[in-house]
């Protein structure tokens, strides 16, 4: 359902609840049906697909998480534009699962779009810094950690940010030489 017909169908309940009230005076109706119209309202700014999705990813269930996040046909439609980034950062994070080096574009759509809170900011820059680390490139994972240590004020991902530090020095440490006969040897 497009975004925009929740607002309406959100209008016509509270009209209907001032009618009852004033006119009619069913006031226990009235105020049922304005708790109804606040519920359709806040289903506007927070999609219910988003949030179970968002549920689903706390309960480890990656598989309900995904079904119910590629429910969302056009994002772009039945999403609040503060969403967008959000939708693209739950996406990202249930494909890093599968194969991360493809969760590289969500991540980055994610925080194109924008991100308000500073801990999602953070775990999209440590996400795109694991990616980045797979992929070899230590300059750019060094911003990303840098971006993210500084986004995560509350220190929640403290954790996070100080091991993937030091799994980029072992980077350094580690480099793959291609001896004789295709063996492979670790220095």
């Amino acid at each position: 359902m497009p975004n925009f017909i929740r607002i309406i169908i959100a209008g016509v309940i509270l009209g209907a609840a001032i009618a009852l009230i004033v006119f009619s005076s069913f006031w226990g109706w009235g105020i049922l049906l304005i708790f109804i119209a606040l519920l359709v309202f806040v289903t506007f700014i927070f999609n219910e697909r988003m949030l179970l999705a968002q549920w689903y990813l706390r309960k480890e269930k990656m598989d309900k998480a995904e079904t119910t996040l590629y429910g969302i046909k056009d994002y772009h439609k039945e999403l609040y534009k503060g969403q967008y980034g959000y939708y693209q950062l739950l996406i990202g994070l249930i494909e890093s699962r599968k194969s991360p080096m493809k969760s590289e574009k969500y991540f980055k759509k994610a925080l194109s779009y924008g991100l308000t809170m500073d801990h999602n900011i953070a775990l999209a820059n440590l996400s795109l810094a694991g990616v980045e680390m797979g992929k070899r490139n230590k300059r750019e994972a060094t911003r990303l950690l840098k971006e993210a240590e500084k986004a995560d004020k509350n220190k929640l991902m403290a954790d996070q940010i100080k091991m993937m530090k030091g799994q980029m020095n072992m980077l350094d440490k580690t480099q793959t030489v291609r001896g004789g006969k295709g063996s492979y040897r670790q220095y």
